[in-house]
């Protein structure tokens, strides 16, 4: 959808969205709105990706301007993200306050072990909960899908000591059935890929620094601009290991191509570059962690 034709769902589209999605989806997406006008007002941890954006858009539609969106503005977080975050919530009408959150200034995170994110999210959730008394909101939830809680999160662990909410969670809904709901509302987020913290691509036990974040993300998005759209640059050192959607592994595959993505990684700083053959995949980085680290997933 043109940005210039984004403009906030009105309750009556909001049972043809939901009517478009088949009736078990419909019935779990009103179970989280009935959730939602329950809690009365609440902020929604907001990133701009599709479960958070989905999340805090249901939540606007809901409750109006008795709900929040608080966006962390840190090194970790991509200025395009940034971007189209702000974007996204502009486009709705929706209430946004973004809050610079020092993840980075914690040495438990910054040294990056498995339990990173929840140094992050911990960070994040600290940060809400001063604002909420502040501005007299007595809730928190964030953008977990039930896919979600089959996976290694510390961040979830976070989410529970600060009684955060999970209401896409609670409700059952999946990450497909997410993105379905979102392009049933005519959201331009529904098919935005995944996007992590740059953190998240960063191997375990090399110290996350400004420097490095900002070396990831110049990396990536130099291969934007050579056409690439769901990717990863992982950061190993002097090495850059990229990681590329299967489906657009082919293109990527040709010795001019290879040597422009050579030239831009190293252009933002690496001396080696390798492509890695597996493709894109989510939590590639989890890979090398032990059998009973991941066996504890969020807990």
């Amino acid at each position: 959808m043109a940005a210039s034709a984004q403009t906030k769902i009105p309750e009556a589209a909001a049972a043809g969205t939901a009517d478009a999605v088949g009736p078990e989806t419909a019935a779990k997406l009103r179970t989280v709105e009935k959730r939602l006008e329950q809690l009365g007002s609440l902020m929604v941890a907001y990133s701009g990706g599709v479960d958070s954006a989905f999340l805090a858009a249901t939540a606007h539609r809901v409750l109006g301007e008795r709900m929040l969106a608080v966006l962390a503005d840190s090194p970790s977080l991509a200025r395009r993200d940034m971007e189209q975050a702000r974007a996204f919530a502009e486009s709705i009408g929706m209430p946004l306050q973004v809050v610079a959150t020092e993840e980075l200034d914690r040495e438990e995170y910054a040294r990056n072990d498995a339990n990173r994110c929840f140094h992050c999210k911990d960070e994040l959730f600290a940060v809400m909960e001063k604002l909420g008394k502040k501005l007299g909101f007595a809730h928190i939830a964030y953008g977990m899908n039930s896919d979600d809680t089959r996976d290694f999160r510390p961040g979830q662990r976070a989410a529970e000591q600060h009684a955060v909410l999970a209401p896409l969670a609670e409700a059952g809904l999946t990450k497909m059935a997410v993105r379905a709901l979102a392009k049933a509302a005519g959201y331009p987020v529904w098919d935005r890929p995944a996007a992590p913290c740059l953190s998240s691509r960063v191997e375990y036990g090399r110290t996350v620094t400004r420097e490095v974040l900002e070396q990831v993300e110049r990396g990536e998005e130099s291969l934007r601009r050579l056409g690439f759209r769901e990717l990863r640059v992982r950061h190993h050192g002097e090495l850059a290991r990229v990681e590329i959607a299967r489906n657009e592994l082919p293109r990527a595959l040709t010795m001019e191509m290879m040597d422009a993505i050579t030239a831009a990684l190293k252009l933002a700083g690496f001396k080696y570059v390798t492509l890695d053959c597996q493709g894109f995949r989510s939590g590639a980085m989890n890979a090398v962690l032990p059998a009973d680290v991941l066996a504890r997933r969020g807990a």
